[in-house]
């Protein structure tokens, strides 16, 4: 049990790792997005946030805290070429920009069997949005 938590965990730490490299694509040329860098959108476009994701961990991104001035529209999973058994990929977050102004979104983490309402992301990844 304890070798298949620590793997999880590398697991984990490694595709988190990836989303810091404005870089990084995936095998289907999804470049992940830099959470250094502000996402500048015109008011009324939608945008996405791509984060790595590898969901047969169990591991699984979710919102956290409440969103601003742009709303929640899709997300969609976007495996990495070879698709293989256990491989990861990318969770694409799709948003629409409702108004001007500056806001956030911040997605969690979180274990197998844990979510927003009942337990704390085991990482956060914070997303600054500039509407014009």
């Amino acid at each position: 049990m304890k070798k298949t938590y620590l793997l999880v965990t590398i697991a984990i730490l490694s595709f988190g790792c990836l989303t810091l490299n404005p870089e990084a694509e995936t095998g289907g040329g999804v470049t992940v997005t830099d959470p250094a860098q502000p996402i500048e959108v015109q008011a009324g476009e939608s945008f996405d946030i791509v984060i790595a994701s590898n969901p047969s961990t169990g591991y699984h991104w979710e919102i956290v805290g409440e969103l601003t001035g742009v709303e929640f529209v899709l997300r969609d999973y976007k495996a990495d070429e070879p698709v293989l058994t256990g491989s990861g990929g990318m969770d694409v977050w799709t948003f629409n920009a409702l108004a001007a102004g500056e806001t956030q979104i911040t997605l969690g983490s979180f274990p197998p069997g844990v979510n927003v309402t009942d337990g704390e992301p085991e990482q956060t990844v914070t997303f600054k949005i500039v509407v014009k």
